[in-house]
């Protein structure tokens, strides 16, 4: 970011500009002599303007000096978050039946898979002190994203979101289950695992409900989000939100997924101590520099005489 450390410094500008605007308006050095045409064709049709230029480059040249004297500067400010803060792993469904085109967005019917990037992108903005991870599942279950502050990152991992892209069926239990391994051993205030499906399990290795209790008995909460016009699983997801201490909810359109989510982002909020660096880059001397030049170049006549 390009700024000025003292911008007040600016206000110079106007007794500089008004004194250059009279001296403007004062006529150029003349002398008197019965054959001025004569003079005027000698000196050419822009010897006024010739004139003027060494009042207009010596005011340049004090403009720049302000400029100096304000230190313009680049700023590039980094942050240290001191505390771990919630760590949290969305769970996301990419099986088949998330193509479903029964969601909205701006009034564009969309699939279930489009409509949920879309919410979940938003949340993970505004946890920016908070660690997030991403698994995805279908068949089988696994780790798109471990626990990350690259925001960027995630964003674009959760673009490239493909339906199918785990296989057809839902493995609920077995997203939990690698959920649980990305987060048990991690320090943090909080731990959270947010689960979204439209569905119920219809395939992995793990049970939905010993996987949940699993994550419960090393303090991880449990949220889950059915969704869908239909309400298959959501018994199977009440009961492991149950389990889990956190809480079941069912969205059927776009507007109630994403209450949904700002909801659990109240509920989980945590201050984080965050430590910002703010590094400086000086460029006055380029504008000092350019001030001298000109200011060298005006005082040596080259440019004729400025007007008093």
């Amino acid at each position: 970011m390009f700024e000025f450390a003292y911008p007040y410094f600016f206000l110079l500008l106007i007794p500089i500009l008004l004194w250059a605007g009279v001296s403007l308006k004062k006529r150029p050095p003349a002398v008197t002599y019965s054959a001025a045409s004569c003079l005027g064709r000698i000196a050419g049709k822009n010897a006024e303007i010739r004139a003027r230029i060494p009042l207009l480059v010596r005011t340049l040249a004090l403009v720049l000096l302000v400029a100096a004297i304000a230190r313009p500067q680049t700023v590039d400010a980094s942050r240290e978050i001191k505390t771990p803060g919630v760590d949290i792993i969305l769970c996301l469904d990419a099986s088949e039946s998330m193509a479903q085109p029964d969601f909205a967005i701006d009034g564009q019917r969309v699939n279930r898979l489009t409509a949920v990037k879309k919410v979940v992108h938003d949340f993970v903005k505004r946890r920016d002190t908070d660690r997030i991870g991403l698994v995805v599942f279908g068949d089988y279950a696994f780790t798109q994203a471990p626990l990350t502050l690259d925001k960027g990152l995630l964003l674009n991992l959760i673009e490239n979101l493909r339906i199918g892209m785990a296989g057809r069926k839902t493995a609920i239990g077995d997203a939990l289950g690698v959920a649980g391994k990305r987060i048990k051993d991690i320090p943090a205030m909080s731990k959270v695992v947010i689960l979204l499906s439209d569905g119920e399990n219809t395939a992995g290795d793990m049970t939905p409900q010993g996987a949940a209790e699993a994550l419960a008995a090393l303090g991880i909460k449990i949220y889950t989000i059915g969704m869908g016009t239909e309400q298959a699983g959501s018994k199977e997801l009440a009961q492991i939100a149950a389990i889990g201490q956190g809480k079941y909810y069912h969205a059927s359109n776009t507007e109630q997924l994403d209450s949904i989510y700002k909801e659990i982002d109240k509920a989980e909020k945590t201050e984080a101590k965050v430590k910002e660096f703010f590094h400086y880059k000086e460029h006055y001397r380029w504008f000092l520099l350019a001030a001298l030049a000109l200011a060298l170049l005006e005082a040596t006549g080259l440019l004729g005489r400025a007007v008093p």
